[in-house]
């Protein structure tokens, strides 16, 4: 096949979109090939003129070529003497240029161009464009640095990354992402706006087929069909050493350094939000979000990458979708969609083929997908927030964790679903057992937990936050799954002790299989286990209590310390529901007697994560309604609509704490006097919280092994600082007096 072909040089670098007639059928009747280019540009004031006979002849004794003359426009002030050595094709228009210098730290060029090949371009005004050996069909902001760039490029059908067609493409070349599943089946389409909530939506209801297709549409709708639009780079933007850019869109304030590729990109960036890109990186086919850092032989194919997040050290990102600040470092992540929050820093870990819901951390040496128990490559792993994978722990599809899971390390050999919230998992191999320990954190590592939403909510530096995130482990998300936790443990705990009751009465092997045969119904079971569960751990400690349905294998699994667990959930939902409603009511100043009189008789706990925006789950189905109807006409629609679910959230919050406050005080309508009876007991679960974070952090101290590779414990504080001095355990105290000054305000 012929790839190389020859133009005249009268033909050279036009005919970008195609001459009008039917062989031209993109470019409309009595418009030029430069049309889109100049509506592009319609807004800038620039005052294009043509050159004079001795700028011209200046121009040539430089060493500089044009094909046409009278197709390079400049604009006043103009210095011939500031440009050298360079060719220039197609109609070529510069903007105010002065002579001077152009710094960008220690990076100094003079201003002008030099040394480079333009094929009809608009450059800005004061930019240093210098070696660029082919730089064709862009727009080139205002005091814009250029420099040894190999290929830079623009195709008359380019679409910067997004999923769309241009006007005569067959469907066959649109760019899909593949996340949640590596067989496909989740296929979703990027575009510049996109973020996690819109991905899961549409990654998630894929039996809602009316849906899926009424997000393609939007997703095409979203950008222009027109063929015939050209690159851009936004003012203040620096891009050298680098060897193919074609097809990318860059913002504002952008710096790119020695990037091997950049295919199909929107680049996101502003000069107070700058998006960086470095060293040997290599970016096709996906949108990069406001404020990112990707450094040091990165990959990424078919991607998205929400606002201030990180790609660093080899990370390879691949048919995947990750949420705002995030940081992904050294290692594989393939076929996710992850939500706002995760950290992955380690080479030898890789995540495939899940959904992952955020402000998540994976150790050394995990692997989340490492097998596949089905005949093909369709399995999928699906973790609420705060999923912590430990060191060298291996995970095969499929598997579900409910939120804040604790994976110890270990090579889990079967499918597994933890449905208890802020579990430690662990693997008992001398017993050959799968262990859980329920509310874990809350028992005993209070530190990290508080310290998790803390840091999550400090480390947000997103400029214009579009992806509304809830950073708080107390939130709808985890209480639903409390809740749930609490009544598998009563059924769980009942189960057992009618279980060790009729095998009391047996002498036989048959006594496990009598034993099963005469449990009662689950009601009673419940009932049993309540009781059991209320009157403390020494009711409960001498019998195994199963976890039914958590691991898809023979061995048994056991549930670790279940009536503190359950007394533990109870105070983390009464300190949920008092803190939120709390908040709520000293925030707006509305009385709690108020409150409680409209607050409706029915409140449904059912919430979904949405991108790390917590949804109440019918507000969901009514937006996916909305969309098959064409009530919603695009994302804008969409997105409006997150907005809108964000300026109610915390009045439902605070109706779904008060339904929390119903389910633990058993009364449809809490009095005032019962309510600061509430908050008396909140206080008193603050101050636990308060001791919790610094006795948590003080085991590191007391640890005999932490002192054996220092000197003293002067050499100790002067590397690792004053126990009193951490500054998190000084956060830990603030929030307490806060909180006692909220609940004083919030009394009836």
């Amino acid at each position: 096949m012929r790839e190389i072909v020859f133009y005249p040089d009268d033909t050279a670098a036009f005919d970008f979109i195609g001459g009008n007639g039917e062989n031209a059928p993109y470019l409309p009747e009595g418009e030029d090939e430069y049309y889109l280019r100049n509506q592009q540009i319609a807004a800038r004031d620039y005052q294009w003129r043509s050159l004079r006979p001795d700028e011209i002849a200046a121009l040539k004794k430089n060493g500089n070529t044009c094909l046409r003359w009278d197709l390079l426009l400049v604009e006043d002030p103009f210095d011939p003497s500031l440009f050298r050595n360079n060719f220039f094709a197609g109609l070529v228009r510069i903007g105010a240029c002065m002579r001077g210098m152009l710094a960008y730290h220690d990076f100094l060029l003079p201003a002008g161009i030099s040394g480079s090949r333009i094929y009809s371009c608009d450059i800005g005004r004061g930019c240093a464009i210098h070696e660029c050996l082919c730089l064709s069909h862009y727009i080139i902001g205002d005091s814009v640095i250029l420099c040894r760039i190999d290929e830079m490029v623009t195709t008359n059908h380019a679409k910067f990354g997004e999923g769309i067609l241009k006007d005569g493409e067959d469907e066959s070349v649109r760019i899909w992402i593949d996340p949640l599943n590596e067989a496909g089946g989740r296929s979703v389409l990027p575009f510049s706006g996109m973020i996690c909530a819109d991905a899961w939506l549409w990654t998630v209801y894929r039996d809602d087929t009316r849906l899926t297709e009424q997000l393609k549409a939007f997703t095409q709708n979203s950008a222009d069909s027109r063929r015939g639009f050209y690159g851009t780079v936004g003012d203040f933007s620096v891009i050298k050493s680098c060897q193919v850019i074609k097809d990318v869109n860059v913002g504002g304030g952008a710096y790119i350094k020695g990037a091997n590729k950049l295919k199909n990109l929107t680049i996101k960036s502003a000069p107070d939000n700058a998006t960086q890109i470095g060293e040997g990186v290599e970016l096709v086919n996906g949108i990069v979000g406001n404020g990112c850092h990707i450094f040091y032989g990165v990959k990424a194919v078919r991607f998205v990458l929400g606002d201030n997040s990180s790609l660093k050290y080899g990370a390879r990102l691949i048919h995947s979708i990750l949420g705002d600040n995030s940081t992904i470092s050294c290692c594989e992540v393939l076929n996710n969609l992850v939500f706002p929050g995760h950290e992955q820093h380690h080479n030898n870990s890789f995540l495939i083929a899940s959904l992952v819901m955020g402000q998540s951390n994976m150790a050394a040496g995990a692997t989340v997908g490492s097998n596949h128990n089905s005949r093909g490559n369709d399995g999928e792993i699906i973790a609420g927030r705060g999923f912590w994978p430990g060191l060298s722990s291996t995970l095969k599809h499929n598997c579900r964790f409910a939120c804040y899971t604790l994976l110890t390390k270990g090579s889990y050999p079967a499918e597994m679903n933890i449905m208890l919230p802020f579990s430690m998992v662990l693997e008992n191999r001398k017993e050959d057992q799968l262990e859980v320990m329920p509310a874990y954190y809350w028992m005993y590592n209070l530190y990290a937990l508080e310290r998790n939403s803390w840091k999550y909510k400090t480390r947000d530096r997103r400029k214009t936050p579009v992806q509304h995130i809830e950073t708080d482990y107390l939130a709808p998300d985890t209480v639903q799954e409390i809740l749930n936790g609490l009544r598998l443990l009563e059924e769980w705990t009942g189960k057992a002790w009618f279980r060790a009751e009729a095998e009391r009465g047996q002498q036989d092997g048959s006594a496990a299989q009598e034993a099963e045969s005469r449990i009662p119904p689950e009601e009673v079971c419940r009932e049993k286990g309540r009781r059991l569960l209320e009157s403390g751990p020494e009711a409960v400690d001498g019998l195994f209590i199963a976890g039914e349905g958590m691991e898809r294998g023979k061995r048994r699994v056991r549930i670790l310390k279940a009536a503190r667990a359950w007394h533990a959930y109870r105070d983390m939902l009464l300190f949920y529901g008092v803190k939120t409603l709390a908040a709520w009511l000293t925030e707006y100043n509305v009385p709690y007697e108020y409150f409680a009189a409209q607050c409706p008789e029915c409140i449904r706990m059912e919430w979904v994560n949405m991108g790390g925006q917590l949804v109440p789950e019918e507000k969901a189905d009514a937006l996916r309604a909305a969309v098959r109807q064409e009530i919603c006409s695009g994302w804008e629609d969409i997105h409006q609509q997150y907005e809108i679910w964000w300026q109610s959230y915390p009045k439902d919050k605070a109706e779904n704490a008060y339904a929390v406050l119903r389910f633990l005080t058993g009364r449809q309508n809490i009095p005032p006097a019962v309510w600061n009876e509430l908050l008396e007991k909140a206080k008193t679960i603050r101050l636990y919280i308060e001791e919790q974070v610094f006795l948590t952090k003080k085991k590191d101290y007391d640890n005999p092994y932490r002192m054996i590779t220092f000197r003293s414990t002067s050499e100790r504080d002067a590397v690792l600082g004053c126990l009193e001095d951490n500054p998190f355990i000084a956060t830990a105290k603030a929030d307490t007096a806060a909180f006692f000054s909220m609940a004083e305000k919030a009394k009836a």
